[in-house]
């Protein structure tokens, strides 16, 4: 019997009716990261990395070790002053001098989206080095402008005071249309004005860094064994609960804003490079409905490559 394959059109159709499902807009790209076959939704429109950034600091990180610019264990050292950026996790929660790895300070980066380690290394690296790396695998739409402190300095000056006090006053009442209009308008909201990328040109550096090419096969497992070790289950991997499955990722949020990249990795060897970012109507940092859309139109796109592949995988 002919297998049937999913027709694109309605996965497609699918992918937008889970996004509206959940109050959401959304831009998805996933591709098989062997044979290249892909689905997208969206998957060219600019969007605003938030966190996702880290992963481009990552790749650029892990590139110069094997220049020897960089060692993995180069120590580094920060007194309880040094080098502040607001955020609840890792160096950035933490109150006393510290001293740790480069390496280690990647992972508090990465796995827990710790937005003062990012920005030492940041300023380690710079931005014109993070950039030219963008550029080699053949990158058009994704820019790293500024760290994680430089995109809060910028939502305090657009908004005309500290982020802080907002949100104070939206945890007791909620904002005005006003309030929020302009929220809207600052540069961080806006990939035009600030970090950007697409969802296409995340899932095309991804899957070439699986493949180990651009920055080479040193580099590139350093990459994915960093991105394996991501904290948080509640947005790409509540799409694959599978044990046997594995997910490796970065999430991103901000204002307005929700997203996920990532790989997945089945045990039949099949690997999939993902990317969906939501732009939502509120400003709630916490958005479970949200959360969770990110993981189902996930699966929804690697399960159509699968299945539009199914003669590849029913051998394994």
């Amino acid at each position: 019997m002919t297998p049937t394959h999913p027709d694109l059109a309605s996965v497609r159709d699918a992918l937008a009716a889970q996004l509206n499902e959940a109050g959401v807009r959304g831009s998805v790209h996933a591709i098989d990261i062997d044979t290249g076959i892909e689905i997208g939704l969206d998957a060219d429109n600019p969007v605003i990395t938030a966190s996702v950034f880290k992963v481009l600091v990552l790749v650029e990180l892990c590139r110069q070790y094997t220049t020897g610019q960089r060692t993995p264990t180069d120590r580094i050292s920060l007194a309880s002053d040094d080098r502040r950026t607001i955020g609840g996790t890792g160096l950035s929660a933490m109150l006393d001098d510290v001293e740790l790895s480069l390496r280690d300070l990647s992972f508090l980066m990465m796995s827990v989206s710790d937005n003062r380690a990012t920005d030492v290394i940041v300023d380690l690296l710079g931005y014109d080095a993070i950039n030219e790396t963008i550029k080699r695998f053949g990158l058009e739409h994704t820019t790293v402008l500024t760290d994680c402190a430089g995109l809060f300095a910028t939502m305090d000056k657009d908004l005309g005071m500290p982020m802080e006090v907002l949100a104070a006053a939206a945890a007791v009442s909620p904002l005005s249309a006003q309030q929020r209009e302009q929220l809207r308008s600052i540069r961080a909201a806006n990939p035009e004005l600030t970090d950007c990328t697409t969802p296409r040109e995340m899932t095309t550096m991804l899957a070439a860094i699986w493949r180990d090419e651009v920055i080479g096969e040193e580099a590139s497992a350093e990459v994915r064994r960093i991105m394996g070790q991501q904290a948080w289950p509640h947005r790409l991997t509540s799409g694959f609960p599978s044990s046997d499955v594995k997910v490796s990722g970065k999430t991103g949020t901000l204002i307005f804003a929700r997203s996920e990249v990532g790989v997945v990795e089945f045990p039949d060897g099949g690997r999939f490079a993902v990317g969906v970012f939501l732009r939502e109507p509120t400003e709630d940092l916490r958005n479970p409905d949200a959360d969770r859309v990110i993981g189902t139109v996930a699966r929804l796109a690697v399960d159509y490559l699968r299945e539009s592949q199914a003669e590849r995988f029913d051998d394994k």
